[in-house]
């Protein structure tokens, strides 16, 4: 049901972008390059908008937010509820997930932090 919601929701964003894009074009770069300001886009003098503005609202791009949203759903926590067999990479660079970990009926610890 959830999935469905996003879709939904992703495809009507889509939809609406791509319809103001062919109507006011001038208009969306500016709003597209506004959001590129804030993921520092943009400050790549090699990385023009003609390079990635007009990948905004096309079918890719649909495709691709809604990979993102749908796997984002997997890796959700909440209290009380079984937590997610996240994807997790070894220091080895092998890619396991967290319930390989576990062992019998013991708790399985989480320790995040870094080394510098």
């Amino acid at each position: 049901l959830q999935k469905i919601f996003i879709f939904l929701h992703v495809t009507a964003c889509v939809v609406i972008g791509k319809t103001l894009m062919i109507l006011f074009p001038n208009a969306m770069k500016r709003y597209i390059l506004k959001q590129g300001e804030k993921s520092r886009m943009n400050e790549n003098p090699k990385f023009s908008y003609d390079n990635w503005g007009p990948t905004f609202f096309s079918f890719k791009y649909l495709l691709f937010v809604l990979k993102v949203k749908w796997k984002r759903l997997e890796d959700e926590a909440h209290e009380g509820c079984p937590a997610p067999n996240t994807p997790v990479v070894t220091c080895n660079g092998e890619v396991r997930h967290l319930f390989d970990f576990m062992q019998d009926n013991r708790p399985l610890i989480l320790n995040f932090g870094s080394c510098t």
